[in-house]
């Protein structure tokens, strides 16, 4: 039997405060460093998106966000630009967390250097792009968006 095409899949948490986001700038990954992100992740083995997203804001932004408290943001069906071959394609589900307890802090050093609130409206230029488009998207209530397929 042929064996099928594999995804991955990662989840991302938009931290959203008065019309400010929280974001972290990535250093000593080797991959995006430099670049401001927001809470995500690999899905894990036997891990729903919604628990990848409560376990993400927990180790990268240290705050303890409720499954109640998560709210749908954005999908994205992404062909990684960003990233040198081999390419992949990803299945990004993207959620907002308006509360939370704990104060967002840079919470993981060993991937990240800064982090900062930003307003939504004025996104730093080193931000990932695709997370960009992410939240542009989100702020648009487009559900749904395809990126890096040409």
């Amino acid at each position: 039997m042929k064996e099928r095409f594999k995804i991955f899949s990662a989840v991302h948490v938009f931290l959203v405060k008065d019309n400010w986001i929280f974001l972290l700038r990535r250093a000593h990954t080797g991959w995006s460093d430099g670049q401001y992100n927001v809470a995500q992740g690999h899905i894990e083995e036997g891990e729903t998106a919604m628990q990848c997203a409560i376990r993400e804001a927990k180790e990268e932004a240290g705050v303890d966000v409720a499954a109640h408290d998560l709210a749908f943001a954005h999908m994205m069906h992404r062909y990684s630009i960003e990233e040198t071959p081999p390419h992949r394609v990803y299945a990004d589900f993207f959620f907002v967390a308006r509360t939370w307890k704990g104060e967002p802090h840079l919470a993981e050093p060993a991937k990240s250097d800064h982090a900062n609130w930003f307003p939504l409206d004025q996104l730093p230029d080193t931000i990932i792009p695709y997370i960009r488009t992410a939240i542009q998207n989100y702020r648009k209530n487009i559900p749904f968006s395809e990126l890096g397929w040409e």
